[in-house]
């Protein structure tokens, strides 16, 4: 399977849980190239948000909080940094400052743009992996960069039960149809 399957794959997987909910812009309309893999999810757990990224993210810890496994959807790398004092301060150091009273399991999908057929120019093309990476003590992130990678790792995130949150690096370039 190429690498748009194995994401539409993958986010069917994840929809059928029964906890899991979806969250972010162009989640239940289309808009982005993240939007298509989204079609077999039910309508009922696609939450469609406005530009709100930090709060896309505190709701999403929310969510977590009370039981739910929020999958919450951020198309490009630009767009998250948005959300990363909730991601930094909040969802990776709530399992350490409430000594593991606290530990939210949330998943956040970030896409690395691509620079065609359109390119969206330098303020949405970053890749900033490492620097998450390097930020977070108990988010994992992990860089999917083979269509083989996916449904594993998605699988990971959703079984996980050691207390940390994924975040699951895409390349949208690998969605175009």
């Amino acid at each position: 399977m190429n690498y748009r399957e194995e994401l539409c794959r993958a986010m069917t997987l994840l929809g059928q849980h029964p906890r899991t909910l979806f969250l972010g812009q162009a989640v239940a309309y289309p808009g982005t190239s993240m939007s298509g893999t989204l079609a077999a999810v039910p309508p009922e757990k696609l939450i469609e948000l406005p530009v709100m990224e930090e709060s896309q993210l505190g709701m999403s810890i929310g969510l977590a909080v009370a039981g739910f496994v929020p999958i919450t959807i951020y198309p490009r790398w630009n767009f998250l940094l948005l959300a990363a004092n909730q991601i930094v301060n909040h969802l990776d150091k709530l399992p350490i400052i409430s000594n593991g009273g606290y530990t939210p399991k949330v998943i956040i999908r970030v896409g690395i743009a691509a620079d065609t057929p359109l390119n969206p120019q330098a303020q949405h093309l970053g890749d900033f992996t490492a620097a998450f990476k390097s930020m977070c003590h108990t988010v994992e992130v992990i860089r999917l960069d083979r269509p083989g990678d996916i449904v594993p790792a998605y699988e990971h995130a959703l079984a996980r039960d050691d207390g940390r949150s994924t975040m699951l690096v895409e390349h949208t370039a690998r969605l175009a149809l």
